[in-house]
């Protein structure tokens, strides 16, 4: 098979080689960018031009600039959010960035969530109090209505201080970044919103207007009535502040539910942005919800009731103990359900369409981060132009790329790499795995978290951002940097084209968790963690992924979009081939109505177990269920096997507890190698298809693995190497078969073509006889770095420099050069150079010439026999961690933790001292040339 390929294209130009078999052309947005905090907005022109230079180099696209907490010592330079002179840094960024070609995001506030002095207690976000009261008939309450609310003060690492220490106003308080606020709440009586009489039996009586500004209740309980429970709502500040505030930022988070909270936010912006030319920023993005990281709830907002009755029909009022789950369990659930939803719609529409409407007002995108929310994350992420997710579950991941998928956005986003392994510990084949992770989750736009921005004098390790990874020109592996952002740069150009190729569209079940009582009034969505734990879906989706099934979420106002036509579902452009309800205890008679006409027109309905039972919520119950039932009954199910099947219309319905014959039904293609460590991703082109492949183990793997459908022609990138070319495959009865080779955590992208293509074979390397070992004596000279470059010494037998003796090459991090002299090992065409193992990032250099950049997890690289000559120098320029400089500053007690509000918390208990990060126990971490180093000939 490969030799007709060879001799097949031996008759087509170099030119024309070139055009068949490429890499797309890069653009900015295909590079990775970087969250830019800017701490303390301390920053200046020339800092900015110089910071930005370095980003450039290093292969970054573009920037978010959020604006965060202060340094110790800058106080001077410290410039408030949003003032004029902030203003002008700002379009200086902007100015600078267009010059060297980096694209610029904007956050819409400092830290998180969206909030500032700006934000008044009006506008802030609120929590409901219950206070319940009893009485026989014929009593009056003795005792007054009212809440009186002690003062409560939470900063930054879980610190609590006395209310005493925080002057109410806010705006009174002079050191807002020594404070490092997370929440307060000032001492004082909380206003009533609700008292409600139940009596044992009987209608409820509403007796807010009968209590009087003392709290005396001016109303005695009916005679008749054996006993009453009295419901009495409060409203209060929560209290949450802008978390990791900058200057100029520090205030109240704002009431999310509220329209007039948004707009009143956003003007703040307009009036900023006025006689400044933004013509070049991209987008505004805002940072996962996390207004309840905090002690309590933000539960609820001052326009509630009204907001309730309007959308759901009657007085919440009516039903507080239900609300409270202090009624019978169906009322509970169905009371709770209709308050959880009705936060969803006010969430969704009176803060992020609220967003939504002022951005596009001025002509830019929007990023969002919708997890955490108390709402539905994939209608939350619909709205924008961008969904971004974070973390390391593609569970997690799926919500936002399904939402892109499901409504036809092409860039879905990942805050990356903010917490790998503790401060100083991560190497940059750590961040590739976990990078590759996110592409397999759907993700083609990645953001680093992040980059500081710090002034080139800083002492090292200059100003640094307290998550883990920290992705900073001090950090001695930066000069590799630009291998890992090729890298992702290369994979991002395929998979920002063309369409994702997900056959299966798969119910979210957020109505079950609504309707599901528990401690808090609302819950926070965010992946399958805590909400979907042990049920069947997230046994359905965890089985899919794991057998190679593509599928992305769908919701109840996204199903109302989707259409039928051509044999196929589709949804934001994108086609699927059938829809599967994951066993869901409830659905809306909208939305289960809403299947079956897609069943009838030709679609084929997936159900897992069984179909839904109810409709969730309380209001006009029984003509919901009847409608419901109504449409269940038009299904008549015969059994197929395992299976159930029902004929409506043109489509059909499938029950059954077997999901792999559930697939098979819906002709649902799974793309999982046998290879249980090998995972992978497709997207179609217009001329074929393309797959992200990702080995996940710690082990070389060479296998064919299996593709379905028909090609014409295959080829093989190795977004690493940059290697491409023609790939072997073969044919079989409905599948490609191709061969791949992958080194530990390797990865490949396989594009398959439906017309037949020309070009160079991909170059596998094939053994031409056993590995030699490069030996002999190496030079190590140390290059450059801190806190002193160790001598110069000859070593004989390659392991880490921290154990060639003496207490500089312990204390040392920076980079350093081995060189050793050999003689041509033979013949052979080409040769791989394997490094062994590296701590933690190897220059290549041979003769003279710069190979290859190696940033592991896998350290090797081709040498062609052109290169090598019968003496030959070879060089390898490494970089460690920073890790054993500033276990070194720790132990010497020399001050690098500088920052105001959070400074530096450990991720590990185990490094914690005084409540900080401290390395000074840290024994040296392995650094160098590892070894052994051999070349292995190629065919």
């Amino acid at each position: 098979m490969r030799r007709a390929i060879f001799l097949c294209i031996t008759c087509f130009s170099i030119a024309s080689l070139r055009a068949q078999i490429s890499w797309p052309q890069v653009t900015s947005i295909n590079k990775p960018w970087t969250r830019w905090w800017w701490e303390g907005s301390a920053v200046n022109e020339q800092g900015l031009t110089w910071n930005l230079e370095q980003y450039q180099q290093a292969g970054i696209g573009g920037t978010e600039i959020t604006p965060i907490y202060g340094i110790h010592g800058q106080e001077k330079n410290f410039v408030d959010f949003l003032s004029p002179r902030w203003m002008e840094l700002f379009s200086f960024a902007l100015k600078e960035s267009k010059r060297l070609g980096l694209g610029v995001d904007l956050a819409n506030g400092t830290g998180w969530p969206f909030g500032g002095p700006w934000v008044k207690e009006a506008d802030a976000s609120k929590s409901v109090y219950l206070k319940i009261y009893s009485l026989n008939g014929g009593q009056q309450l003795k005792e007054p209505v009212a809440y009186p609310q002690e003062g409560f003060v939470r900063a930054a690492n879980n610190r609590s201080a006395s209310p005493g220490t925080v002057r109410n106003p806010l705006s009174d308080n002079k050191d807002l970044q020594e404070l490092a606020l997370d929440q307060v709440q000032f001492p004082g009586k909380l206003p009533l919103k609700a008292l409600v009489a139940y009596p044992a039996a009987g209608l409820m009586t509403d007796l807010t207007a009968k209590v009087d500004a003392s709290g005396k209740l001016n109303w005695t309980a009916p005679a008749g009535t054996k006993s009453w429970t009295l419901y009495a709502l409060f409203e209060g500040l929560h209290g949450k502040m802008v978390e990791r505030a900058a200057p100029g930022g520090e205030g109240y988070a704002i009431d999310h539910f509220s329209k007039q909270a948004a707009v009143h936010y956003f003007k703040r912006f307009d009036e900023a942005f006025r006689g400044y030319d933004m013509g070049y920023l991209r987008s505004f993005f805002n940072d996962s919800y996390e207004v309840d990281d905090a002690r309590g709830q933000a539960n609820w907002t001052p326009g509630l009731l009204a907001e309730f009755k309007k959308r759901r029909g009657y007085d919440l009022r009516s039903e507080l103990p239900a609300l409270f789950g202090k009624d019978n369990p169906d009322k509970n659930s169905r009371v709770i359900y209709d308050y959880r939803s009705v936060i969803d719609e006010l969430l969704l529409e009176h803060f992020t369409m609220e967003w939504q409407k002022w951005s596009n007002g001025k002509g830019k995108m929007l990023r969002n981060q919708s997890h955490g929310s108390p709402a539905n994350t994939l209608d939350l992420y619909s709205v924008v132009d961008i969904p971004e997710t974070e973390g390391n579950d593609i569970l997690r991941f799926k919500f936002a790329s399904s939402a892109a998928n499901v409504t036809g956005k092409q860039l879905v986003s990942s805050e990356s790499a903010t917490w790998l392994n503790e401060h100083f510990l991560s190497s940059w084949g750590d961040v590739k795995k976990a990078i590759d992770l996110y592409f397999l989750g759907g993700v083609n736009h990645i953001f680093y978290h992040g980059t500081a921005y710090s002034p080139r004098e800083a002492a090292w390790p200059g100003w640094l951002f307290y998550a883990a990874v920290h992705f900073q020109p001090v950090n001695p592996q930066w000069k590799d940097f630009h291998a890992l952002n090729t890298y992702i740069t290369r994979v991002q150009s395929f998979l920002q084209k063309g369409r994702p190729d997900n056959d299966l569209l798969l119910y979210y079940p957020i109505v079950d968790r609504y309707s599901e009582p528990g401690n808090a009034l609302l819950q926070h969505f965010d992946g399958m963690e805590k909400n979907f734990v042990n049920t069947a879906f997230e046994q359905v989706s965890k089985e899919m992924i794991g057998k190679g099934y593509g599928f992305d979420f769908f919701s109840d106002r996204q199903l109302q979009k989707i259409g039928f036509a051509s044999g196929m579902l589709n949804s934001g452009g994108n086609p699927y081939r059938s829809l599967l309800l994951p066993a869901n205890h409830f659905i809306t008679e909208e939305s289960f109505e809403k299947i079956l006409s897609l069943a009838k027109a030709g679609a084929t309905i997936l159900v897992y177990k069984a179909l839904p039972e109810d409709v969730p919520g309380l209001y006009r119950l029984d003509v919901r269920r009847k409608r419901l039932s109504d449409l269940i009954r038009q299904l008549r199910f015969t059994n197929q096997g395992s299976m159930q099947k029902a004929v409506i219309g043109k489509g059909t319905v499938w029950i059954s507890a077997n999901l792999e014959a559930l697939m098979q039904a819906g002709a649902v293609r799974n793309e999982k190698p046998e290879d249980k460590d090998i995972y992978m991703l497709r997207r179609r082109n217009a001329d074929g298809h393309v797959y992200f492949v990702n080995n996940r183990s710690g082990r070389q793997v060479e296998e064919w693995v299996t593709l379905s459908g028909h090609a014409a022609s295959v080829a093989l990138f190795d977004a690493m190497s940059g290697e491409k070319g023609l790939a072997a495959w073969r044919q079989k009865e409905g599948v490609v078969e191709v061969r791949v080779q992958m080194p530990p955590h390797g990865s490949l992208l396989i594009q398959t073509f439906d017309a037949e293509r020309k070009g160079a074979l991909f170059p596998y390397k094939e053994k031409a006889g056993e590995a030699i070992a490069v030996e002999g004596s190496w030079t190590l000279r140390f290059l450059e770095g801190g806190p002193a470059l160790p001598a110069q010494q000859i070593i004989h037998t390659l392991g880490s420099w921290t154990d060639t003796g003496g207490q500089a090459v312990k204390d040392f991090s920076g980079t350093a050069r081995y060189t050793i002299a050999f003689n041509k090992p033979g013949s052979a065409a080409r040769y791989l150079l394997n490094l062994g193992r590296v701590h933690e990032t190897a220059e290549v250099i041979l003769n003279g010439k710069r190979l290859a950049t190696l940033i592991g997890p896998s350290f090797t690289t081709v040498i062609p026999a052109d290169a090598l000559q019968d003496k030959n120098k070879l060089e390898i320029v490494v970089a460690n961690l920073m890790a054993n400089r500033i276990a070194y500053m720790d132990r010497n007690q020399l001050p690098w933790k500088i920052f105001y509000n959070t400074n530096m918390p450990a991720r590990l208990k185990e490094n914690v001292k005084d409540g900080l990060l401290n390395a000074a126990h840290w024994k040296p971490q392995p650094s160098g040339l590892m070894g052994p180093v051999t070349l292995t000939p190629l065919k």
